[in-house]
């Protein structure tokens, strides 16, 4: 759980899928547990931003109405242009594909421009006619299209197939009600970026126990936290510093970005001053915290051990033939 106000890592909960049953419920618990654990401690929340987990928008919609619950654009945008890329395939409607980089920049402006959920879903529906060359639209939160004048673009013919599989995509009832719940002011990027950054304190490819897992989970928070708010490095001349990234998502496409300071490691010395000070004399309290997690059972405990005689008698492999 991250406050996007500051941009920190506040709380972490790590969930094994046989905790809960089956993995596709550990997303939810992981949530309930952890806003259990930040209104334990004193800590109203009124607003959360998360991706689109059907069992989250269950539990905020039925169980938290107080919450108010966003969307992050990003997400929505990333479904969105899949179903374009969809409809471009299909016989007749290749054209639709030119439109696919502006309707995506339109929704990340519904989000951004509008107060109301309302008003971005206006906003976005206006959307059916300006691919049409139409501009001015029966609706009295958006009567007209906001941009200048326009040269003349690869419009849609109405009435074409095209034009008609488009409109519908845009004016889907589900997509209509995602709109309506786009974060207006935060997203989920620094989560993202979060994500990524434990990959180095926990790789993939390396098995760790509950409580190493755990602890790694710790270290990539505290590092996080410390270079969260970095500032923009500079080039000799003063200019900020900018870097081209082909992000895989963009498919080809290229995006600028600035470059950042390098990351510090203050939060090492403090590790080491408290482990070498406190830990190294009197490690007594901090085994019996460690004592009182609950670690849940290894995965493999669910299967029954085979008995080593009968495994001999097999054969070691498919292709191996017993004499």
């Amino acid at each position: 759980m991250m406050n996007l106000e500051d941009n920190k890592v506040v709380d972490i909960q790590l969930i094994q899928s046989n905790e809960v049953g089956a993995s596709p419920r550990m997303e939810r618990e992981g949530f309930l547990r952890s806003l259990q654990f930040l209104e334990s401690a004193g800590l109203r929340v009124g607003a959360i931003v998360t991706d689109r987990h059907p069992s989250i928008q269950k539990y905020l919609r039925e169980q938290r109405p107080d919450i108010k619950h966003y969307f992050d654009t990003w997400h929505v945008s990333k479904g969105l242009a899949k179903k374009i890329d969809a409809l471009g395939k299909e016989r007749s409607c290749g054209e639709v594909l030119a439109w696919r980089r502006s309707i995506i920049n339109h929704l990340y402006w519904c989000a951004s421009s509008s107060k109301t959920g309302e008003e971005a879903v206006e906003k976005w529906k206006s959307v059916t006619n300006h691919v049409q060359n139409v501009h001015h639209h029966d609706s009295d939160l958006f009567p007209v299209c906001a941009h200048p004048p326009l040269e003349m673009r690869a419009w849609l013919t109405p009435s074409t197939k095209a034009c008609e599989r488009f409109c519908d995509l845009m004016i889907n009832q589900r997509l209509l009600k995602d709109v309506a719940k786009l974060s207006p002011h935060h997203q989920t990027s620094s989560v993202e970026g979060f994500h990524s950054l434990i990959l180095k304190f926990a790789p993939k490819n390396v098995a760790f126990s509950f409580v190493g897992m755990l602890n790694r989970l710790h270290l990539a928070a505290l590092h996080y936290n410390e270079n969260s708010n970095r500032e923009y490095a500079c080039s000799q001349s003063g200019e900020p510093s900018i870097r081209v990234k082909w992000p895989k998502y963009k498919k080809g496409e290229h995006s600028l970005h600035y470059r950042k300071t390098a990351p510090t490691y203050k939060y090492v010395e403090s590790l080491l001053r408290l482990f070498f000070e406190e830990v190294v004399i009197n490690p007594c309290p901090y085994q019996e915290q460690i004592n009182q997690l609950e670690v849940p059972d290894h995965l493999c405990a669910a299967f029954d051990k085979p008995d080593l005689q009968e495994s001999e008698v097999r054969p070691w492999s498919r292709f191996t033939q017993m004499e």
